[in-house]
């Protein structure tokens, strides 16, 4: 009798930020298998224990347990939130050098299981990190994927959405370039439902000239805020995740503002950054190349510019 296909998801690190995945993934009831692996064992078995205590409230039945790199042989899609988090006042880039080797040893270890599935990388630099992987599993480019900025984006809508009063769902906006410093928005292509945001803002009575701009630096900056507040964040990256995995897992050919590998689109080579891209079974299907105006080219070819340098101390 041959076993039915089931998903299977592996979670490389069950900090925070994994965690907060790992919830949401049961809460939306999205894959059949999880598998939780961590440097410290009793950490991820204590957390596999806690999840499959809630199952009985979960929309569909998963099987939650604390495995080992062996169990990535048979997964469609492994996550990696491990590495160590961002401090107070430090920059995601200046996590790199230590991340980097982190990683490398996290991907050879998969890599030694025969795993032929999709990565879906996290942890910060979440643009380097994810070239990273690309060149130690060797892996085609369509099957390693960032998170980049589909967080920054959610951001964006809800802030949004809060200003004008709508649904942030219904808002599509987009920010694009690295998750950091030097993301940007993309003013131009942003709509109210179907309506032009900078028609939406004209209609306006109350709106101020620079609201935009608050609006985008805030969203920017969001990360330092949570974190001088509270330490960390995870539960927005978290449900960011699950978001990029139904899209994966499902085939949905939806359109997110992942972390892609630029192989001439935009002007750019050999690099990882945020764009909007066609995600689904396969990975990445496509690249969105959108026109963007002039101020808009700048600022992202700035964006490429800044990880490149940033990059090239650590990868060769």
């Amino acid at each position: 009798m041959s076993k039915e296909k089931v998903n299977r998801v592996v979670l490389i690190g069950t900090g925070a930020v994994g965690c907060s995945y790992a919830y949401s993934m049961i809460n939306q009831g999205v894959t059949e298998e999880l598998v939780l692996i961590d440097v410290n064992e009793s950490k991820s078995e204590g957390e596999a224990m806690d999840l499959n205590h809630g199952m009985p409230f979960a929309p569909s039945p998963m099987k939650v347990w604390s495995g080992s790199y062996k169990d990535c042989e048979s997964a469609d899609l492994i996550v990696i939130s491990a590495g160590l988090a961002q401090k107070p006042g430090e920059t995601r880039l200046q996590l790199l050098e230590k991340n980097t080797k982190i990683f490398k040893q996290i991907v050879k270890n998969i890599m030694d299981n025969n795993f032929n599935g999709i990565f879906l990388i996290a942890t910060n630099p979440v643009d380097i990190l994810t070239y990273v992987t690309l060149k130690e599993s060797g892996l085609p480019k369509e099957r390693v994927i960032g998170s980049g900025t589909v967080l920054d984006s959610a951001r964006l809508r809800f802030a949004l959405g809060q200003y004008f009063k709508v649904d942030p769902r219904n808002v599509h906006a987009a920010i694009i370039g690295e998750h950091g410093d030097t993301e940007l928005p993309v003013w131009s292509h942003a709509s109210i439902g179907i309506e032009q945001l900078e028609n939406v803002l004209a209609k306006k009575k109350d709106a101020n000239k620079g609201c935009l701009e608050d609006i985008f630096v805030n969203v920017r900056d969001a990360a330092y805020h949570i974190i001088e507040r509270k330490g960390a964040t995870y539960y927005g990256i978290g449900m960011s995740l699950v978001r990029i995995t139904k899209a994966i897992l499902y085939n949905e050919n939806s359109i997110l503002t992942v972390s892609a590998f630029l192989d001439g689109e935009y002007g750019h080579k050999n690099v990882y950054i945020g764009v909007p891209a066609v995600v689904n079974r396969s990975g990445i299907r496509e690249i969105i190349e959108i026109d963007l105006n002039e101020k808009e080219k700048e600022q992202f070819n700035h964006s490429v510019t800044v990880l490149k340098e940033t990059m090239s101390s650590i990868v060769q």
